[in-house]
């Protein structure tokens, strides 16, 4: 639920920050809830990507991408993610999350998302992206790549170890068979 509250609280605060251009970084502002918390007393695991579907959120409204991809009748979907926590965050610290976009392929857009409190990292993310129709399908690049113009982002080329870790990651089915027959 607070989810919701936070994505409100974006859209009021989006109307007094900075645009941004799609190639920029966006800096997202946070404070830990109590409904972020496990029962060990810090952030749950689960709660910083569900915050940092808001800061994605943040770079598409403030760079008006979000207006472009809801004319075309498309939303994004999250296809793939890793992540990697560093320290805990506790009960009220503030934190902020940076987002920005890092490449593009004939297929997915990659997005880098780091937490931190000051200069120090507490959370890094690199998610995979699509877009979809809401008439059914999905965006081929090429579509993709004419709505988003002249951006710079659409000539950004995706990075080596994020190529990597997607193509690790083909091939990989749908189907699971466990290991040990007789679990």
């Amino acid at each position: 639920m607070n989810l919701y509250f936070r994505l409100m609280m974006l859209r009021w605060r989006v109307r007094s920050r900075r645009r941004l251009e799609l190639s920029e970084t966006a800096r997202t502002p946070f404070r830990v809830l109590p409904t972020d918390l496990d029962l060990l007393g810090h952030m749950n695991n689960g709660k910083y990507l569900s915050i940092m579907d808001v800061g994605r959120m943040d770079l598409l409204i403030r760079s008006g991408f979000w207006d472009v991809l809801r004319k075309m009748g498309w939303y994004p979907v999250v296809a793939g993610q890793t992540i990697t926590y560093r320290r805990s965050l506790r009960l009220g610290q503030r934190f902020d999350l940076y987002t920005r976009l890092i490449g593009l392929d004939d297929r997915w857009g990659y997005v880098e998302q780091t937490i931190c409190i000051g200069p120090t990292v507490y959370a890094q993310a690199v998610i995979r992206t699509r877009f979809l129709k809401q008439s059914g399908g999905s965006v081929e690049h090429d579509e993709l790549r004419d709505a988003l113009g002249d951006d710079p982002v659409a000539q950004l080329l995706v990075p080596e170890p994020v190529r990597h870790w997607t193509e690790s990651l083909r091939g990989t089915g749908t189907e699971y068979v466990p290991a040990n027959k007789d679990a």
